[in-house]
């Protein structure tokens, strides 16, 4: 329906009420005028505009996968991440008014926002807001950051979880973590010390789940069918797709089904090589994905990084299927014009390397036809953005959605009504 492309959108995005918020990626967040996350003022679908530039310290030193919003406290926060791995900064504004953020943790001049004691990665929020959970890739510290007075925001329990430290859920209660292991599988924690503020909470960890079909675990949904939990786990690694993990019981968790589109199968890892060589070191995998609602949900929406935005039927999740899509077009040899784009800046390296589990795998099963993965792209060392790379969970708003790719940057997409109709109850969730 509209776009705002600006300079690219770093690796993800959010959005409340009627705006978008573009991460940033650094140092493309210091070149040019606007440095910092753009507001996208989104009120006419048709003509979103740039309302405000967010330069806390936290924002313009790139915000990676840890920029989130929530609806109950009206906040959004960034932490600063330069390049995979940060620690200190961390940025809270009240989006009350969405158009126009107002910084809450102002140290005053020469500030840089008073650093916490974290590392930073990835983030998200308890579901009430009060608390937002910061995790670095190493050495694997969760720390648990209380936003009760969002001016002065401060560390209230950490832990060292090893490599087990990308991105996270957190159950309806906030008594539950689900935090993503940076290869295959999940951990699952009580953070109930956490969630009901008790002196010297506690973190602990009450069982894992594993798998070798996929890695790069990303982050969990929490959703619930009755008297069933599940969580929605995408992977951004070896074609994992989205997990569907039952977690009814707490304790010994199981993986009940795996959504993928046909291009993730081991039969098809060849002809994916063949098509994704020059197109950067992601190819098709799936990245952040929002359900429409905690309860009962009836759509996934999902971003599958160089397919586009891809959506599915979960009214039972053992059986899903996809009902709609969206490939936004290739910004192809337009670098020059996109230096926040994450996409822009990785492919300086052509070569699909998120892949290369699932193509080796595929090698052991028997599945590779080598014939099959050579293509007029084979031996494309350096990437020409012949795709788009969408990261950013599609944001549910009734029957659009708020969708942020990496070279497009701030899209709104609308379903029409023979193919989706939203639930009266419709509530977008990351599960953070």
């Amino acid at each position: 329906m509209g776009e705002y492309t600006g300079h690219g959108s770093g690796v993800t995005s959010t959005s409340y009420d009627h705006c978008g918020y573009m991460g940033t990626l650094f140092p493309g967040s210091l070149v040019g005028p606007d440095t910092g996350v753009a507001v996208i003022d989104a009120a006419n679908p048709a003509r979103p505009t740039r309302s405000a530039t967010l330069r806390a310290p936290a924002m313009i030193a790139g915000t990676w996968e840890s920029l989130k919003t929530n609806r109950n406290s009206k906040l959004l926060v960034g932490t600063g991440v330069p390049l995979l791995f940060g620690a200190g900064l961390l940025a809270v504004y009240d989006v009350s008014d969405c158009a126009h953020p107002r910084l809450l943790n102002d140290g005053g001049p020469g500030s840089l926002n008073a650093p916490l004691p974290i590392t930073a990665h990835e983030g998200g929020f308890s579901p009430d807001g009060r608390t937002y959970w910061t995790s670095g890739l190493g050495p694997g510290l969760i720390s648990a950051v209380d936003l009760r007075n969002p001016s002065r925001p401060s560390v209230v329990a950490q832990s060292l979880t090893g490599l087990e430290a990308h991105g996270v859920g957190v159950s309806p209660d906030g008594r539950t973590l689900y935090l993503s292991h940076n290869f295959g599988g999940i951990s699952i924690y009580d953070v109930s010390d956490v969630q009901l503020r008790r002196p010297n909470p506690q973190i602990r960890k009450l069982s894992q789940l594993s798998w070798s079909n996929g890695w790069a675990t990303q982050h969990s949904i929490p959703v619930s069918y009755g008297t069933k939990q599940f969580l929605f786990t995408a992977l951004e690694g070896g074609s994992g797709g989205v997990k569907v993990v039952d977690v009814t019981d707490r304790r010994t968790p199981r993986q009940v089904n795996n959504i993928k589109l046909a291009i993730n199968l081991p039969e098809n890892q060849a002809r994916g090589l063949a098509s994704s060589m020059g197109g950067g070191a992601f190819a098709y995998e799936s990245h952040y994905c929002a359900a429409d609602r905690q309860v009962d949900p009836t759509a996934l929406a999902c971003g599958w990084i160089s397919s586009g935005i891809r959506v599915f039927d979960v009214r039972n999740p053992l059986r899903v299927k996809e009902i709609a899509y969206y490939n936004p077009p290739a910004k192809t040899n337009r670098h020059t014009e996109l230096w926040n784009s994450s996409h822009a800046l990785a492919s300086v390296l052509g070569i699909p390397l998120l892949s290369a589990p699932a193509i080796l795998q595929s090698l052991a099963q028997g599945n590779f036809d080598p014939r099959q993965a050579l293509s007029n792209r084979s031996g494309r060392l350096l990437g020409d953005l012949s795709t788009d790379w969408c990261f950013s969970p599609p944001e549910w708003r009734g029957n659009k959605l708020y969708a942020t790719c990496s070279d497009n940057g701030f899209q709104v997409l609308e379903l029409t009504n023979d193919v989706y109709t939203p639930p009266p109850n419709q509530r977008s969730t990351i599960g953070s």
